[in-house]
């Protein structure tokens, strides 16, 4: 395939360069500025303070936005970015789109309280501390979205077109091929794996120039073991004991499938008939959103039903404290996945210094997060500006994950039939993201490099 004829084309590396989190990549091609994901940053607070620093583009000179899909970091700055003078379109599908319609205002709600409880008890270094956004900053960005179908072609503008094929990872999650000027640049967005309990497998990857490739798991396989046989022993042992099994879970994806599981283990009496508690009124919209998309995955319209019909549904704070009182043994699946923020640090400072309890993370931790402290040993976290003791039991099941392993990237690259002039592989730690740079190189013979943040390649075969 040839490639090159739009030599003035560049990709620009803002973010998920050696690092996870903070996805955005500025296309400048045909005359126009394309920012593919909006992500916030997460984890080490050098990551995290880039997200109070300017762009080095003026969010009014962007002329569109298109979402991989919903998650914080590929999606969160999206209210910074409309606060800041951008007015053009996002594009998204409709499932990422409805997911967002809760994931960003709920962003913007935490923010605020992350805030003002800052300031009720001082421990906030900036005086007064204040929200990087707020929730009306969210709200006021919902109504720039515009929809996308899958495998239908769609003419951003002149010479320039966007065709999404499915990702596997999340609800909505695609991968995104433009077409600018005889030039083809794919970004794979957040893949899954092909036996996820809930959402279908990764379309086979469509011919392209050049190619941005994510790397999550870019060093490691994937662990097989029977999620649900891990869930069953953890769950039993801590009941037994009188334990409470705190769940830390990613809102989006992570909990719905978790909440199948453990329907399907309750109803074949594999655990107690504890009482299950969704403490999280972002995971309850995204589970009824998940029921509103049946196209988008995999479970019949009878196991969506059941896996929503499972928990009870706190959305009361005063109702949430109160669980911190009740010594009965139950499963709490609140906010966040990696433990950074939500209702879920209240519940750990109850329940995390007590050996009866388990901790229960469902997937990765990103370096820097309490739940990456938690699940390498941490024997004590910080909360709120105080540090709090770790002497509960803490699991990490990483079969759950909604990530591709190492293995499955590398079968997705090689599906496609001629190498690409370069590809870039964002989206990983490090390590990660150089390991599988190598495997690109040594096994497909590819051109492969991990770009470096903030700078801009050209898109031309030269």
């Amino acid at each position: 395939m040839e490639a090159g004829r739009s030599r003035d084309a560049t990709i620009r590396f803002l973010g998920a360069t050696s690092t996870v989190t903070g996805s955005k990549f500025l296309l400048e091609a045909a005359g126009r500025r394309i920012l593919l994901d909006c992500g916030l940053f997460q984890g080490y607070k050098q990551l995290r303070e880039r997200n109070w620093k300017s762009l080095p583009v003026d969010p009014a000179a962007i002329d569109c936005v298109v979402l991989t899909h919903a998650h914080i970091d590929h999606s969160g700055y999206l209210p910074l970015l409309a606060r800041n003078g951008f007015e053009g379109p996002v594009y998204a599908t409709a499932a990422t789109r409805d997911l967002c319609s809760h994931l960003l205002p709920d962003s913007g709600f935490i923010h605020e309280k992350d805030a003002a409880f800052a300031n009720r008890h001082g421990f906030s270094r900036h005086h007064p501390a204040r929200p990087l956004y707020t929730r009306e900053d969210a709200l006021h960005c919902l109504s720039l979205f515009r929809d996308v179908q899958f495998h239908q072609p769609v003419e951003l503008f002149d010479g320039i077109t966007l065709t999404c094929s499915r990702a596997g990872h999340i609800l909505g999650a695609a991968s995104l091929l433009l077409e600018v000027d005889g030039v083809r640049l794919l970004v794979s967005g957040d893949l899954g794996h092909a036996n996820s309990a809930i959402i279908p497998p990764p379309d086979p990857i469509p011919q392209a120039d050049f190619v941005l490739v994510e790397s999550t798991y870019g060093d490691r396989k994937r662990v097989d073991s029977d999620p649900e046989d891990a869930l069953r022993e953890i769950i039993s042992e801590t009941v037994g004991g009188g334990g409470t099994v705190i769940v830390p879970a990613f809102a989006v994806g992570r909990t719905q499938l978790l909440l199948h599981h453990l329907d399907r283990l309750q109803r074949s009496g594999r655990i107690p008939p504890v009482p299950v508690f969704l403490d999280s009124p972002l995971a309850i919209n995204a589970t009824n959103v998940f029921a509103d998309h049946p196209d988008d995955h995999r479970l019949t319209r009878a196991e969506a039903e059941a896996a929503c019909a499972l928990p009870r549904y706190v959305q009361d704070p005063e109702e949430s404290k109160s669980l911190d009182h009740d010594p009965m043994p139950k499963i709490i699946i609140a906010g966040s996945g990696m433990a950074t923020g939500g209702r879920v640090l209240h519940h750990l400072k109850v329940y995390a210094p007590h050996p009866e309890h388990t901790i229960l993370f469902t997937g990765y931790q990103a370096g820097g997060t309490r739940g990456a402290a938690m699940v390498a040993g941490a024997d004590k976290v910080k909360i709120h500006g105080s540090y709090w003791p770790v002497q509960a039991r803490v699991h990490n099941l990483e079969m759950l994950s909604a990530h591709a392993d190492a293995d499955e990237i590398m079968r997705w690259l090689g599906g496609m039939a001629e190498a690409p002039v370069e590809t870039f592989v964002i989206h990983g730690e490090a390590e990660a993201s150089d390991t599988l740079r190598l495997r690109i190189k040594e096994e497909l013979g590819w051109r492969a490099r991990v770009p470096e943040f903030g700078h801009a390649y050209p898109l031309s075969a030269d």
